[in-house]
């Protein structure tokens, strides 16, 4: 027992002395000098910022936001009034004009189709490239009416003849093409029916007092004959042989003298009628032929017509009602709404320096919000963009574009020539195509919608590829390029302990990055270039 006590006090001690050394050495550990502790606190020696040398390929992209929109928009209005219907009073023409039947947006509008309703009244749509801008009835002639006859046969509503003038057949044509859609073509009014009665109680006024005015001249003409001829030069101082009496019994020289003188004035008294009464004669027949013309001309116009109001030319069709600026109950005046083109386009802008580098024909990748992707191609820069696109119509093209980086290769990769038309804002022109600093409108075409259908006015990201490597080249950032006093471009790699200046050739740039290529000493993956101190 006592030999098991002293190996227990042996172990113990042994361990105390364990304890108390690994106490002093842990506590010399935290003993620092002074000079140690000044020395841990010292910044480390200055020395170059490096990065490696890669061997990548590189895309140069222009990317900008841009907003879905459908093409060739234009306002939608009515060139005059509807007509009115086969109840209505005789003031209801000159009525003031609702629209009982609001257009519908987003509606795909064929020719042939009702547009919308004026007063119950349709308004329809047929294709042409001469606007409305008249009613067209009977006698009616030009290239308008020219237009309306061919998209009548191309209804199937034939209306013979296709001169361009409006006649019979044309007349026919409308009332079944009306007749087809459900509603009456426009009939003579009441206003016109009340003038067709004047103009022919006018005709039968005038034909009456032609009849009257002959009649008078044919009685008046003989009594003039009879009384005339032998009054003087008697020299008998007797009565005269025929006509009124100008004196009677016997008389001396001057008596016979007297009767000459009477017998002068009743023969200059019958030639100033007889030419009272020819004046008289042709007033009278003058008014009616006048009338007879005015019946005439108004009897051309009469019968069936097509109201200013009720159809609209579109240049193509079909068209897509975009938006509508009226309801049911306003008045149809000014645009009642605006249409587009089926098709959808992108509109963006990018910087004026970026849109030197775009070419009409170069790809474009659209990326939706949700991530999703089409394609697309430039199709206008510049001015064009604005002039045939939505701008000012009714959206603005989105702004805040960025670029992705540039470089030399742009024009070899375009298909198309450069628009001349890319110019900024600040209105620098001509063949060099050099653009201001504001920013620059782009139409990009969409063959095919996908997921962009139903997302007009939607925004999107727009990834246009100005320049691609020819596969994998050697890269180095941006800010490792230096430029010597004779602008040859330079980077300095740190090698054997030192820093030595190789001389490169400078490419493609893109992403932050630029291709490079030795063109004195060598330069490979894995060096390390300096970008900073």
């Amino acid at each position: 027992m006592k030999r098991l006590g002293s190996r227990r006090q042996l172990g113990a001690l042994v361990g105390a002395v364990v304890l108390v050394g690994a106490g002093g050495w842990f506590a010399g550990t935290q003993v620092r000098s002074p000079a140690d502790a000044a020395a841990s606190h010292r910044a480390p020696n200055a020395g170059p910022v490096t990065v490696e040398v890669e061997r990548r390929s590189l895309t140069a992209t222009v990317v900008a936001t841009g907003t879905v929109a459908f093409t060739s928009p234009r306002p939608l209005s009515l060139a005059g009034s509807v007509g009115t219907g086969a109840d209505t009073s005789p003031a209801g023409e000159g009525s003031e004009q609702r629209v009982t039947k609001a257009p519908v947006a987003g509606t795909k509008v064929k020719e042939g189709d009702v547009l919308m309703t004026v007063n119950g009244r349709p308004v329809l749509a047929l294709a042409g490239p001469v606007p409305m801008y008249r009613a067209m009835g009977p006698g009616a002639t030009g290239d308008d009416v020219k237009q309306l006859q061919k998209a009548l046969r191309r209804l199937g509503f034939d209306p013979g003849s296709a001169g361009g003038t409006f006649g019979q057949g044309t007349a026919t044509a409308v009332t079944n093409w009306y007749r087809n859609k459900g509603y009456e073509a426009q009939q003579p009014s009441a206003e016109d029916q009340q003038q067709l009665g004047q103009l022919q109680q006018a005709v039968s006024s005038a034909q009456e007092a032609l009849l009257t005015t002959r009649s008078g001249s044919a009685g008046d003409g003989s009594g003039t004959g009879t009384g005339t001829g032998t009054g003087a030069g008697t020299g008998t101082g007797g009565k005269a042989s025929t006509g009124t009496e100008t004196g009677s019994g016997t008389g001396t020289g001057a008596e016979t003298g007297d009767e000459a003188n009477a017998g002068t004035r009743t023969d200059a008294q019958s030639s100033t009628d007889r030419q009272v009464q020819a004046i008289q004669l042709r007033s009278a027949q003058k008014s009616l032929d006048m009338a007879n013309n005015a019946l005439s001309s108004f009897r051309a116009t009469y019968g069936t017509k097509v109201p200013a109001g009720e159809v609209v030319f579109f240049p193509e069709l079909p068209v897509r009602l975009d938006k509508v600026t009226v309801k049911t109950g306003d008045a149809p005046s000014g645009p009642v709404g605006t249409v587009t083109g089926s098709e959808l386009l992108v509109e963006a802008a990018v910087p004026g320096e970026d849109a030197e580098l775009l070419r009409r024909g170069m790809p474009v990748e659209v990326t939706t919000t949700g991530g999703e992707k089409v394609k697309g191609k430039v199709e206008a820069i510049g001015s064009a963009a604005a002039s045939s696109g939505t701008t000012g119509g009714d959206g603005e093209a989105a702004t805040g574009a960025t670029s992705e980086g540039s470089g030399t290769g742009a024009a070899d990769e375009s298909d198309g020539a450069a628009d001349t038309d890319a110019t900024g804002t600040s209105g620098t022109d001509g063949a060099s195509g050099t653009s201001g600093p504001g920013p620059v409108q782009l139409r990009i075409s969409i063959p095919d919608p996908g997921p962009l259908a139903g997302q007009a006015e939607a925004s999107v990201k727009v990834t246009i590829e100005v320049g691609a490597s020819d596969g994998k080249v050697l890269t180095v950032p941006l800010a490792a390029i230096r430029t010597s006093a004779d602008g040859k471009a330079r980077v300095q790699v740190e090698r054997d302990g030192g820093v030595r200046d190789v001389s490169v050739t400078v490419g493609l740039s893109a992403a932050g990055l630029v291709e490079v290529k030795p063109a004195g000493g060598t330069l490979e993956r894995g060096d390390k270039v300096v970008v900073g101190k």
